[in-house]
């Protein structure tokens, strides 16, 4: 059977361990016949990124810190690239933990810099490494259209990031690149465990959700590999949902 993603290489931004979404995607690429680069942020992280890559084989794996100038010219050097995929965000935990209303400046300013802003400057610095043209994509979820109870700063951080997969959709099109987002149903992440109440949302989407259960972090990555893929070519500034249906639940 032909693998969907032989002879594509692909850089992978925010592995940061073996449950993060980021990893699935790796996996399933790797599966695919892809040649994948990680990044990891932090001394902290580096061991275990590394551990990672070697058990799937990741060609690279390198240091990434998204709102290091140094970090992202350091992605240009990488050569030709066919897929990136955006696997970042951040907020504090005490600007999830308090009322919306209460979010601070710099907590605001610093979930819309690593959580939306870092798209862009990704794509500044990888496009032009994309000479065949290709896909990159990014991990959104249903709080940024709907409030979430608890998401807080995040939300309006993951509107702005589909914000933007629009706009860089629209002018890196004439490049044959596409940009798209994953919507992916909530999945037991380390950066999901940071908002309040986190099991009460899983128990909430199991029982209300159309297939009635939560998402498999490998049906994200399944998305992913079809955007990546050529199967994916006509689609473009979206946002696809891999949530077992629960977005087009009402109450």
């Amino acid at each position: 059977m032909p693998q969907l993603l032989d002879g594509k290489t692909a850089l992978i931004l925010g592995v940061a361990n073996k449950w993060s979404l980021a990893y699935a995607i790796a996996q399933a690429f790797r599966r695919e016949g892809a040649t994948v680069i990680l990044t990891y942020q932090g001394e902290r992280l580096r061991q275990t990124v590394e551990e990672l890559g070697a058990e799937i084989g990741a060609s690279r794996i390198l240091e990434c810190d998204v709102t290091k100038a140094e970090d992202l010219a350091r992605l240009a050097e990488l050569g030709r690239l066919d897929v990136v995929v955006h696997s970042i965000a951040f907020a504090n935990r005490e600007d999830l933990a308090r009322p919306f209303v209460e979010t601070s400046r710099d907590g605001f300013l610093l979930a819309q810099e690593v959580s939306v802003y870092s798209l862009v400057s990704v794509a500044r610095a990888t496009a032009p490494l994309m000479t065949e043209g290709g896909a990159m994509m990014t991990l959104t979820y249903l709080g940024s259209t709907r409030v979430l109870t608890n998401y807080n700063v995040m939300g309006v951080a993951k509107a702005g990031l589909e914000a933007t997969v629009r706009y860089l959709a629209s002018e890196l099109g004439e490049k044959k690149i596409r940009v798209n987002a994953i919507s992916a149903g909530p999945v037991k992440t380390a950066s999901a465990r940071g908002i309040k109440d986190f099991s009460k949302i899983l128990e909430l989407v199991q029982a209300k959700a159309p297939l009635r259960r939560n998402t498999d972090p490998a049906e994200v990555a399944d998305m992913a590999v079809f955007l990546a893929s050529d199967l994916g070519r006509g689609v473009t500034g979206d946002v696809l949902f891999v949530d077992a249906g629960f977005h087009i639940m009402g109450l």
